[in-house]
């Protein structure tokens, strides 16, 4: 049967329909996208590879370490710091371990709260606290009260410090009972000796934002990098931050200890010279007073004190006691120890000689200027050597313009003025010497004498080195040696010598100021300081006497002085040289006294031998 239905009508008789067909235009469109399509996806594929290979060759360490970042935990290991000690081995500074605690009183709360809501038979969060904080003040003995443990722990920080340090084993005694409270390691500065050497030993505490101390004044300051040495770390897998250290993960970079520090003080002469000197401060009604004592052949400094009128030190810190050394920051103007520079001008250069004699009247005009000599007198013969025990202004000036100008400038020079010895101590000032060209001639009517300049103690005791030492001035230094971790002890470098005046000149001044402690059959025969002079001993020294600065007149003060006195143990064979002023003493003789203490316990304390013979008297007035 053949199927019903009508034909499909057709354009014309005999032709087929025609299908629907897509437009050329559209196929080459479609396979344009398709091609961009995949060369997209190669690209993306090739750029991928490329990244890969730049991340694993090039970026694999840097990825690396921010991996362990997030799984590592480093704690620092801090270096030992090294000890200070005299040159006899006695210690003068040491490191001691101590513990600070801590805790994070909001975990602290959350947790308790968390305990007391599982079972309310436990304290609350704030009963904890105030039983924790009783329990914290018994266990210290009070060091950290209960008041202070409970504002730290009732505050809303997540982590804080708190009471000060305390010794490792309370502060377990602590984590023991509290759990919740640790502590963390702290070096403490421990000062055997006490305030002997202070001045120069210093003070090392905790800086605010650090976790080591370090040195703030003093050699502890100067040194600190070699005191401190380089801290370590150890490195460990915490499983990301986890307190579960992973087996075998732990990494150790050793601390380095720092160097020990052997320096040129006996603190047992540091002590007494210290106890000699406040006596003499308190007895004479001084503000202050600094004094030294110097190896003569090595300029090694033995002892430095500085001592200031009683009551000024109580109540401030070892920083605050010893923030800086006046004996060595504090420069003064120094009177007629400074006479010392003319009389070795004059010798060296055979101006005069020690029997030369000079008829001194009792003024001198200079650039306008008068100067007189201390005591009333006549036109007097002295010996140049009269002069300089006698301490005459006149004599020193008469002698002065006959040196001139420039030969004294290279003097102040060679003895070192006007410039730091580099003691290495911190804050150690030039003193002040005018510039040679504002040398007008009033104002070289003050330089022999010892006003219109100013130096420090150190420096004038190194004057009188250089004369103690054959004319070779040594600079001063407090370092003996370093000493390693492992035990290598290194000598600290020695600074050069400087020729400042032959060795014969040397001698002969040596010599010349004998008269200055001489005790004649006469006043006129009697130096400015018999009372320096030591039975057995023969001592070279020079007095001063420096009139201070007025600020409200703008002159020289009248009621104001500076003591000062500079010696040499014994002059025939010299092993120490003294320096000592005093600021403002009631008596400006006062320091003669104080110089035979110190001389005295010299030579016993280091069984210096007796001159072979007792010193002649010398001629100070021609006859």
């Amino acid at each position: 049967m053949r199927p019903t239905g009508k034909r499909p009508e057709s354009g014309g008789k005999g032709k087929r329909p025609r299908l629907s067909r897509t437009p050329r235009t559209k196929v080459a469109a479609s396979g344009r996208r398709l091609g961009i399509g995949r060369l997209f996806l190669v690209l993306v594929l090739v750029a991928s590879g490329v990244k890969l290979v730049f991340v694993q060759g090039f970026e694999a360490g840097a990825l690396s370490e921010q991996v362990d970042d997030q799984l590592m935990t480093r704690q620092p290991i801090f270096a030992e710091r090294g000890a200070i000690t005299d040159v006899n081995g006695r210690v003068l500074a040491f490191s001691a371990e101590a513990r600070q605690l801590y805790a994070n009183p909001r975990l602290l709360t959350e947790q308790q709260r968390e305990a007391h809501r599982k079972d309310p038979e436990k304290p609350n969060a704030e009963e904890w606290k105030r039983r924790i904080a009783r329990g914290i003040a018994e266990i210290t003995r009070g060091r950290i009260s209960e008041r202070e443990a409970a504002e730290a722990l009732f505050s809303d920080e997540r982590f804080l410090y708190f009471g000060p340090l305390l010794d490792p084993g309370v502060a377990r005694q602590v984590h023991e009972r509290y759990p919740q409270i640790g502590s963390e390691y702290r070096a403490v500065r421990r000062y055997p000796a006490g305030s002997v050497a202070g001045d120069i030993v210093g003070a090392a505490s905790w800086r605010k934002g650090e976790r080591k101390i370090r040195g703030t004044v003093g050699l502890e300051n100067a040194l600190d990098d070699r005191l401190s040495g380089e801290d370590g770390v150890r490195i460990s897998n915490t499983a990301m931050g986890s307190s579960l250290v992973i087996p075998g993960t732990k990494r150790i970079k050793a601390a380095e200890p720092g160097s020990d520090v052997r320096l040129t003080i006996d603190s047992d002469l540091q002590f007494v010279l210290n106890r000699t000197l406040s006596s003499y401060v308190d007895e004479y009604g001084a503000l202050g007073g600094s004094a030294v004592v110097l190896d003569a052949r090595t300029g090694k400094v033995r002892a430095l004190s500085h001592v200031d009128s009683s009551g000024e030190e109580s109540g401030k810190s070892r920083a605050q006691r010893h923030l800086s050394n006046p004996a060595v920051t504090t420069p003064y103007e120094p009177g007629s120890v400074n006479k010392l520079v003319t009389a070795a001008g004059a010798i060296e250069h055979g101006i005069v000689g020690p029997d030369t004699v000079l008829r001194v009247p009792e003024k001198i005009e200079m650039g306008g200027a008068t100067v007189r000599d201390a005591w009333a007198h006549d036109t007097l013969p002295l010996t140049f050597r009269g002069v300089l025990a006698k301490s005459s202004n006149v004599g020193t000036l008469m002698t002065a313009k006959k040196l001139g100008k420039e030969r004294f400038a290279e003097l102040l020079d060679g003895f070192g003025l006007g410039r730091p010895t580099g003691v290495a101590l911190p804050g150690e000032s030039s003193g002040v010497v005018p510039p040679r060209k504002q040398w007008s001639d009033t104002r070289f009517a003050n330089l022999p004498i010892g006003q219109g300049l100013s130096m420090t103690v150190l420096q004038m005791a190194g004057m009188y080195q250089a004369i103690a030492n054959d004319g070779v001035r040594i600079p001063p230094r407090v370092i003996e040696s370093t000493v390693d971790a492992d035990g290598t002890e290194s000598a600290w470098p020695r600074p050069d010598g400087v020729r400042v005046v032959s060795e014969s000149t040397a001698e002969t001044l040596r010599n010349m100021l004998r008269g200055t402690v001489q005790r004649g059959e006469t006043t006129e025969q009697t130096g400015t300081a018999p009372q320096a002079a030591l039975d057995g001993y023969q001592i070279a020294g020079k007095t001063g006497t420096a009139q201070k600065p007025d600020p409200a007149c703008h002159c020289y003060s009248n009621s104001k002085y500076w003591a000062t006195f500079a010696g040499i143990v014994p002059a025939g064979d010299p092993r120490y040289v003294v320096g000592i002023m005093l600021d403002e003493p009631e008596s400006t003789h006062a320091v003669a006294p104080l110089f035979h203490d110190v001389a005295a316990d010299l030579t016993r304390r280091y069984d210096i031998p007796l001159s072979p013979e007792p010193a002649p008297e010398l001629a100070l007035r021609a006859r």
